[in-house]
């Protein structure tokens, strides 16, 4: 799983220096002559509405949101729904968290602590999806793993090896920095007798210690550049340097050997257990924040609120580290979903380098065979997938191998040429649609909430938005499901900037679509297309 780097790391660096496809006919709620002509949100957006602005309407509220609110006052309300499951591949979920109670998983034919297989499956204890990683949780780059096997003159070792020395490099070019950072905040922390702090804290400090002033004035430009959550960002900046370093980039790590498996042999699979939080509940942030974009109970005040409000089960599948994911975990983990009965699963993970892609490819063929809607995040490098892929994609040497994946990029809230997140990828070809992605609030571990960003959240809004149609129109295939998304999509016909680089690009040409997912709009083409 590749997370976005922290956005401010080269600002704090300075600082630290400073003081220191489709042809169905789309039916859309507004004319597509006149989105373009809405007036964009010149006001910041309210901390209730940020909180849920994924659900928000473009043509209502100048926020462009999936109209999922709009779907559920005018479409859902009174309607039969079928119960959906929605697989979870990912880092692990929090199956107890308060805002997903009622919508886990079980399964019922497994007895739980009775190390049998009860429903003959081959997981023992599954009762509630399954740990592919058991008691592993940091792991290598796919890239670093490569170097590690050594050099066997192939293009793909010397392009690895060079990625690799340049990202070791940019990392140890920070490591002093975030030491220097990181002493500063525990000297502050310590005089002040707390952990938490803030800018009025440190400006109430009087002191002639040197070492204690010099901390005082770096953490002072940091609160003062990042804002009332420095603290969060700082850690967060911190643990991405550590964490880079210490595992995702260290050839001499091997975060493998704890789960006791051949990652390499595909026939290996009596691996992992049945606790799907893994040893350590704060490592499922990002499954758990994934789970609850898709699930988390609806109008109870708590948190967000999730796509779907009634009838839907998350099946928990922890198979994502700290690190690149296996192939074989994956493969396995697609298969598991299928066969325990998920409808849609989401997959909320990508990297650079696939060595065993072809496992993960006829994973996908299954899913497709049994009628199961695969979404995948397009990743978060800001670059054009269509040139550099960034897997598990769905086509082999151009040629499409299923039509069950629907690769999806992330939006800003902000309607316009910065509608697209800077650093989500984009592809005319292999970016399907968008959704939103930045500043979605949802569940973390040990009943907390929190805002996160990346095409990780921007797949399970879209999952979400299929788990509803799967669930109001169960006649529906995979296949069609994913044409609705496409296609009922509300068009951007404006020029936008993608990449860090901000280049100009017109919306229609950043994915297969030209389109933003919408919730509403596609609730009335899944209606017409069951009526067929």
């Amino acid at each position: 799983m590749k997370l976005i780097k922290p956005i401010t790391i080269t600002a704090i660096a300075a600082l630290v220096l400073v003081s220191c496809k489709s042809a169905v006919a789309p039916i859309l709620s507004t004319n597509p002559a006149n989105i373009d002509k809405n007036p964009t949100k010149t006001t910041p957006i309210k901390e209730e509405d940020l909180k849920r602005w994924s659900h928000l309407d473009l043509a209502k509220d100048t926020i462009p949101g999936m109209s999922v609110d709009k779907a559920y006052k005018e479409l859902v309300k009174g309607k039969k729904s079928t119960k959906i499951i929605v697989g979870i591949i990912d880092s692990g979920v929090d199956i107890d968290h308060e805002d997903l109670k009622g919508h886990i998983w079980k399964n019922t034919k497994e007895i739980a602590g009775n190390k049998k297989d009860d429903d003959g499956n081959g997981y023992i204890d599954d009762v509630y999806g399954w740990n592919f990683l058991g008691e592993a949780t940091n792991e290598n780059l796919e890239l670093t793993r490569i170097v590690k096997k050594g050099d066997d003159g192939s293009e793909t070792y010397k392009k690895a090896k060079a990625e690799l020395d340049t990202k070791l490099a940019e990392m140890n070019q920070y490591k002093p920095q975030m030491d220097m950072i990181d002493k500063a905040d525990k000297a502050i922390k310590a005089h002040l007798k707390k952990d938490a702090y803030t800018l009025d804290d440190l400006k109430k400090i009087t002191t002639t210690d040197t070492s204690l002033n010099q901390s005082k004035m770096i953490m002072m430009s940091i609160a003062t550049q990042v804002g009332p959550n420095f603290q969060e960002e700082l850690k967060g900046q911190i643990e991405y340097v550590y964490g880079q370093l210490n595992y995702n980039l260290n050839v001499n790590f091997d975060g493998r050997k704890v789960v006791g498996d051949n990652p390499y042999d595909i026939n290996d699979k009596k691996y992992g257990n049945g606790n799907v939080k893994g040893p350590n509940v704060e490592d499922t942030e990002h499954g758990t924040h994934v789970a609850g974009i898709v699930a988390q109970l609806r109008g109870n005040k708590k948190g967000g609120d999730g796509v779907v409000a009634n009838n839907v089960e998350i099946m928990a599948v922890r198979a994502v580290p700290n690190g690149d994911e296996y192939d074989k975990d994956i493969a396995l983990a697609i298969r598991y979903a299928v066969d325990n009965g998920a409808k849609v699963i989401n997959g909320s993970f990508g990297k650079d380098y696939s060595p065993n892609k072809q496992w993960v490819f006829d994973a996908i063929k299954y899913a497709a065979s049994k009628d199961v809607l695969f979404v995948h995040a397009a990743g978060n490098d800001g670059k054009d997938v269509d040139t550099e892929p960034n897997f598990p994609t769905d086509e082999v040497s151009g040629t499409e191998i299923a039509d069950n994946v629907l690769t999806i990029g992330a939006l800003n809230p902000e309607y316009g040429s910065k509608i697209v997140a800077n650093f989500s990828n984009y592809g005319q070809k292999n970016v399907d649609v968008f959704a939103p992605g930045v500043k979605i609030y949802a569940t973390v571990p040990n009943n907390k909430y929190k805002f996160l960003q990346g095409t990780s959240m921007a797949a399970p809004n879209a999952a979400g938005v299929a788990a509803l149609i799967r669930s109001y129109y169960p006649n529906l295939t995979a296949s069609q499901v994913k044409h609705i998304l496409m296609d009922s999509g509300t068009p951007i016909s404006t020029t936008v900037a993608v990449g860090e680089q901000a280049q100009s690009k017109p919306f229609a040409e950043t994915c297969v679509s030209g389109k933003i997912i919408n919730a509403y709009n596609a609730l009335l083409m899944a209606e017409q297309m069951s009526k067929k």
